[in-house]
């Protein structure tokens, strides 16, 4: 079988060359039979890829540990959900499944617009097959999953790695494959409008919903990852600002600038230049992500490890991507020029200008900052850390200032926007967040940020309210039917506006979620058998610490008992596993108690089987859960947008009014019902004992096990109060070195100095750089990107706007009139 899968992966690269030299050989010949043969060799590719996946699933499935790659990632005793999905577990097996997914979607593209676009597709053909054939060229003579073993086959596999068999982690992986690839589609079709010169507005039809695709996986991919990290990792957060997660949302940022400008470049013919760079940046962006992750080049607990051949190859291919690309944009530069200019600054389309920038700084500042430590060592010889600290000190603002626009954009008309029509559109938004500010006030919320966060929520949930209320209104006043079979028509007949709208509302529902950690609630202590503490409302009492076996692993369950008000509300199973071809790596399996309030999310941090007596770290996690509900309600939106226009109407077509306002109320009902409490169990163990202590007793103590972060290397730079390496030598000392420190009278500045002074000077301890020397540089970059980018503001101004004088001749000035009534009347119905 490992021959025969070597063997179809050739062929697929000599298929691959084929397909891209006689597509584009025929279209500058104008041969149409060359061109067909080279479409046909492309879908070829497909069905060989195919073939070879269904091979390498074949081995995992029968444990053909003959194969390497198949020996490394899968054991006898691993479920068959997890050993159908080892084959993208590793780095080998990932890249064959790029190539699976490229080569299907690739071959879905073509034959849907083969013939609406027929001068572009052999080029498209052409630039897939290239990317193809790179993927195909690293697994052929460097990376081939099909490799076996020289000596005879191992009669067991080392297994999967027990962090990776868990659910999320299973599907969070192809999920952002299908994001990654589902950018390349744009990115062949730009390439082929800009060598073939069809540059008119319809190659970006064929590209918006491949870039909604790619964009709502990409979602998909980081929310995964999220709650992956949240139940998981047992740390109670959800978001680390690791290399590897902030790879997935680099092109995130990118393609979310693409699907707001494009509606400008198809409303006003403008950012025409703007567009094409956005769609080979975020392209080039799911090659770099692919490139931190696989070549070693950042470190990270989720990196596949350091291959310094990869990272040659790929930065060879990143190379050319960005040389051919930008130099067809340069020589098509006459043929992108803006048909108009900006009108005013108050306007939707200044609004989406704004919004693209912070967007594109956004990805460019999490860049350089994940790069930075790389480029540290590289000119320092010290490789200094940039974790959550730092990006969270300016990530902040910048998400802040991101969900203003969230708000804004929709309140502003085309072209632009009369004094009247700002009174009207801001007046009911702007009360309601008014009215928020006031009840934070009387709630004695801070302000910054979990207030401001909260005021802003309230500012887009009033803006869509009155998007969704006025455009039922007048559906209902055309129609006669009520408002809720209204606004079902109203979404039906203009899907990608409303379906972004609903997006907009997840956006909100996340930022709830986020605004919500500022009143996070964390304690740890040591509980015997038979007592209880009190956290928060919640009282919890350890009735038994227990160790069974299931034969793949052993497991210590802490059985907690949940009591508020002096009734038990329920039963928490904190535990930890210990997988036996892993035993270094035991997993924390979290006990969670889910309402849409908060979450009391518990981790067994230790245990002494002795005496049954455990460890607990406590966290309430206030709103968490409308994260994942507006997950949930972006990828609603996503979908609406994406939804042909045949199969909306046909649905409303065949349904009855009173119908689709009962169905859609059960939906809505539906989608609200939370379960209230869920518990993780599981049952785990090994060592008698787990070390656990210097918990942090004092505010200036917990703040410091935030900013030091752990240089163990299995953690991924977690903060010292975070880290879930068990057992960790290296945090267990630096929590004991500060809170020695503390105890001495040190002042938090003596005490990161002393920290940096025992460690040699190195720096690697701290989530965010010291501001001097070099390190000076990434908290100088932000400020010089910023002002870069103004100066970008300000010379697009000037170069779009355009001051027309008052005119006097009385036809014209009512053309005028009659041109601007029509643009708030458009701006009503769209």
């Amino acid at each position: 079988m490992a021959s025969l899968g070597t063997f179809l992966l050739l062929a697929s690269f000599v298929v691959c060359s084929y397909s891209a030299v006689v597509a584009v050989v025929g279209a500058r010949r104008g041969s149409r039979r060359l061109i067909e043969s080279g479409i046909g060799a492309f879908y070829l590719v497909c069905a060989l890829m195919t073939c070879a996946s269904a091979v390498m699933i074949n081995a995992f499935l029968t444990g053909d540990y003959s194969i390497k790659y198949v020996e490394h990632y899968s054991d006898s005793v691993q479920p068959l959900f997890y050993k159908f999905t080892s084959y993208w577990g590793g780095l080998d097996g990932s890249i064959m499944f790029w190539v699976f997914l490229l080569s299907v979607f690739g071959s879905i593209a073509v034959w849907v617009n083969r013939e609406r676009h027929r001068e572009l597709i052999p080029y498209v053909v052409a630039t897939i097959s290239t990317v193809q054939m790179f993927f195909l060229y690293l697994m052929v003579v460097h990376r081939n999953p099909f490799l076996t073993s020289l000596t005879a086959a191992p009669s067991e596999g080392q297994g999967l790695s027990p962090l990776l068999q868990n659910f999320y982690m299973a599907i969070h992986p192809p999920s952002l494959y299908t994001g990654f690839v589902g950018m390349t589609i744009p990115f062949a079709f730009g390439i082929a409008a800009l060598i073939t010169g069809h540059l008119d507005d319809s190659w970006l039809r064929a590209v918006r919903r491949w870039t909604m695709f790619g964009w709502l996986f990409l979602s998909i991919g980081l929310f995964l990852g999220m709650i992956w990290a949240y139940e998981e990792l047992g740390w109670g957060g959800y978001w680390m600002w690791d290399p590897v997660e902030n790879a997935g949302l680099l092109p995130w940022f990118t393609a979310t600038a693409f699907l707001h400008s494009v509606m400008v470049q198809e409303r006003r013919s403008m950012l025409r230049i703007w567009n094409v760079m956005l769609v080979i940046i975020t392209f080039f962006l799911t090659i770099f992500a692919t490139f931190m992750t696989r070549s070693g080049i950042v470190q990270s607990v989720h990196a596949f490890g350091e291959d310094r051949t990869l990272a040659w190859l790929f930065t060879g291919f990143m190379v050319v991507i960005l040389t051919f690309s930008f130099s067809l944009v340069i020589y098509r530069l006459p043929l992108l020029k803006a048909r108009n200019e900006l009108d005013s600054w108050v306007s939707r389309e200044a609004a989406f200008l704004v919004n693209n920038w912070v967007l594109l700084f956004s990805a460019l500042f999490i860049l350089f900052g994940t790069m930075f430590p790389t480029l540290s060592e590289a000119v320092t010889g010290q490789r200094l850390t940039v974790a959550a600290p730092f990006f969270n000190k300016w990530m902040l603002p910048v998400g802040l200032v991101l969900l203003v626009l969230t708000g804004v954009g929709p309140l502003l008309a085309w072209r632009k926007s009369t004094t009247k029509n700002l009174l009207e559109q801001f007046m009911w938004p702007t009360l309601a967040g008014v009215v928020t500010v006031g009840a934070m006030f009387a709630l004695r919320i801070p302000i910054w940020a979990s207030g401001l966060c909260f005021t802003l929520c309230a500012f887009v949930t009033g803006t869509l309210v009155q998007e969704f209320w006025r455009g039922a209104a007048v559906r209902r006043k055309n129609t006669g039917t009520d408002v809720l079979t209204a606004m079902i028509g109203l979404v039906g007949r203009n899907k990608r506006r409303y379906g972004g709208y609903i997006v907009h509302l997840g956006i909100v529902l996340i930022c709830l979620g986020f605004a919500g950690n500022g009143f996070m609630k964390t304690r740890a202590f040591v509980l015997e058998v038979g007592k209880e503490t009190t956290v928060g409302r919640y009282t919890l009492r350890n009735t038994a610490v227990k160790v069974s076996d299931d034969g793949q692993k052993q497991m210590v369950t802490g059985y907690i008992a949940v009591f508020e008000g002096g009734k038990q509300i329920d039963m928490a199973y904190p535990a930890k596993w210990f997988y036996r071809r892993h035993e270094q790596e035991p997993t924390t399996e979290v006990a969670i108690r889910r309402t849409l309030a908060e979450d009391l999310y518990i981790v067994l941090g230790g245990y002494e089987a002795a005496s049954q007596s455990a460890t607990l770290e406590v966290h309430i996690n206030p709103l968490v859960n409308w994260i994942w509900l507006g997950f949930g309600v972006l990828a609603l939106g996503t979908g609406i947008a994406l939804l042909p226009e045949r199969a909306y109407s046909f649905a409303l077509a065949k349904m009855p009014a009173e119908v689709a306002t009962t169905a859609g109320l059960l939906l809505v009902c539906l989608f609200f019902s939370t379960s209230s409490l869920s518990a993780q169990a599981g049952m785990p163990a090994a060592s008698a004992s787990t070390q656990t202590s210097y918990f942090a007793r004092t505010p200036l103590e917990a703040q410091l096990q935030k900013e030091i972060v752990c240089t163990c290397g299995a953690c991924g730079h977690a903060s010292i109060g975070e880290c879930r390496k068990d057992p960790c030598g290296d945090s267990h000392a630096l929590r004991g070195e500060v809170a020695a420190l503390i105890d001495q009278g040190k002042t938090h500045d003596e005490i990161i100095r002393a920290v940096i002074a025992s460690h040699g000077g190195s720096q690697d301890m701290l989530g965010a750089p010291i501001d001097e020397g070099f390190s000076r540089l990434a908290w100088l970059f932000p400020y010089l990107m910023g002002g870069g980018g103004a100066l970008m503001v300000g010379f697009a101004a000037v170069k779009w706007s355009r001051s027309t004088p008052p005119s006097t001749d009385a036809p014209a000035a009512a053309d005028a009139a009659l041109e601007e009534r029509i643009d708030d009347e458009l701006r009503d119905l769209d």
